[in-house]
């Protein structure tokens, strides 16, 4: 399986008032999770866009366990677990000094510039 890791430190402005990384700034560390991960197989959603091709969250999962803090550095782990036609399945573990703080997974579907389902181009499904 195609897996990666990415190092992320907490900023200020992703904080909540009790000094916690707010929940939904889970979802913006996994697109760049992901994102990298295509970038290691000499891709960027950029590219795949532009050939209209675009990935949409269809599920989400995220379990927390243990809170992220301002300015801890977090290492989020990326891994391809499953690949159909018009699907990507990616898992989600995130880190801090060793321990593991959060879980999380994600289904996208490959749509077209209407929104419509449609194969993923063939390189992308190499990524299994």
């Amino acid at each position: 399986m195609l897996s990666g890791e990415i190092q992320i430190r907490v900023r200020y402005a992703e904080t909540d008032r009790m000094g916690l990384l707010h929940h939904a700034n889970y979802l913006i560390y996994f697109e760049q999770a992901r994102t990298e991960l295509l970038r290691t197989q000499g891709a960027a959603y950029k590219e795949l866009e532009d050939r209209g091709f675009f990935l949409v969250i269809a599920r989400i999962e995220i379990k927390y366990k243990s809170p992220a803090h301002y300015d801890d550095v977090l290492t989020i782990r990326t891994t391809v677990t499953r690949t159909s036609p018009i699907r990507i399945e990616h898992k989600y573990e995130v880190f801090r000094e060793g321990m593991l703080i959060c879980e999380g997974a994600t289904t996208l579907a490959c749509v077209n510039r209407e929104g419509k389902l449609q194969a993923m181009p063939d390189w992308l499904m190499g990524t299994k």
